[in-house]
């Protein structure tokens, strides 16, 4: 295997939550949106009491949201990622070419999935291109990486559906370990998006936008997993809707699974057996992807286009924290 220039710094990263993801699931339906979840320890609220409110126009298609301890938010959208200050005024941050996936290391750097670079980037605080975190696995270059999870270990795992999709199934999964190295995980899928580690670091969560549906795979180690499981069959479209694909994908602190679900025009929220608990209007017809953020964690940021606006949803309901305090940083 080739190992990539880039050396992760944060392997003190401990993220103090003892919950975890349940096991897998059968279809869901609508009958099983219900009022409240025997397997969920907080109380969301119901769909029609949230309406998505804008926080930036861009008319363009967006994705790509993290936010950072200081309440700063970042999404990209065309060639560029856009950050918005807690006070609302907005800045072009960095130019990439297609930023897509993002995620904040506890040093203040940057890793973002781009396509169009074939590669994660490594950006410093300001924004700065430094040299690529991953860009080639096992001396085959990477296609288009899409989206990353961030692992306690001092790793990160990526997708790279690059050519993919439900008849050409060459999409990937790669670990980069806290050396450098970039591993294979898992292959043959349709086109996967948004990647999530359980905070028992025991499972990753995937979607797989070609299939409509959630992957689960059980972690044996860091960047080692077992035979592909299918958490969730998702919902397909109707009515005004114009697709039915998973993209982006966070936690709460109960463990529920929240969808951005390209072309329905919703965020779903998912208990942890993988049945559907909630549907919420994403803002975006083309849901594309969501983050927690808020002075108490408890605002979901969804990205997506038509038409083209970062919005926020106010559910009140803690998000799972993966950020590492800045005071931990400290020597870093």
């Amino acid at each position: 295997m080739t190992h990539c220039s880039f050396i992760l710094s944060y392997s003190v990263v401990l993220i103090a939550l003892i919950f975890g993801l349940g096991g897998c699931s059968s279809t869901p339906d609508s009958s099983q949106e219900l009022t409240g979840s025997s397997s969920s320890m907080l109380e969301l609220p119901l769909p029609n009491s949230i309406k998505p409110v804008e926080v930036v126009h861009t008319g363009d298609y967006s994705e790509g949201v993290v936010i950072d301890y200081d309440g700063n938010i970042y999404f990209s959208h065309s060639k560029v990622i856009t950050i918005v200050a807690p006070d609302g005024t907005e800045r072009i941050w960095a130019e990439t070419g297609e930023p897509n996936g993002h995620k904040i290391l506890p040093d203040g750097t940057h890793l973002v999935c781009d396509a169009s670079h074939h590669a994660v980037l490594h950006l410093d605080a300001s924004g700065k291109m430094l040299e690529p975190a991953s860009k080639e696995c096992e001396g085959q270059p990477l296609r288009g990486p899409n989206d990353l999870t961030l692992d306690p270990q001092g790793g990160f795992y990526f997708t790279d559906p690059g050519g993919s999709n439900a008849s050409n199934p060459i999409g990937t999964i790669h670990y980069v370990d806290s050396s450098g190295k970039t591993h294979f995980v898992a292959g043959d899928l349709a086109y996967p998006n948004g990647i999530v580690i359980t905070p028992d670091r025991k499972r990753l969560l995937v979607a797989e936008s070609g299939k409509n549906r959630i992957l689960l795979y059980e972690l044996s180690s860091p960047g080692k997993v077992g035979p592909m499981q299918i958490f969730s069959e998702l919902p397909t479209k109707e009515g005004e809707q114009t697709d039915n694909q998973p993209d982006g994908i966070c936690l709460d602190q109960a463990g529920n699974l929240y969808v951005a679900h390209y072309g329905m025009r919703q965020v779903q929220v998912l208990d942890p057996t993988g049945k559907i608990i909630r549907r919420y209007d994403g803002g975006n017809l083309t849901t594309s992807n969501c983050a927690f953020g808020g002075p108490q964690l408890n605002q979901l940021y969804v990205t997506g286009g038509s038409p083209g606006s970062l919005f926020r949803l106010d559910l009140g309901v803690p998000g799972l924290e993966i950020r590492l305090k800045k005071e931990q940083n400290k020597g870093i």
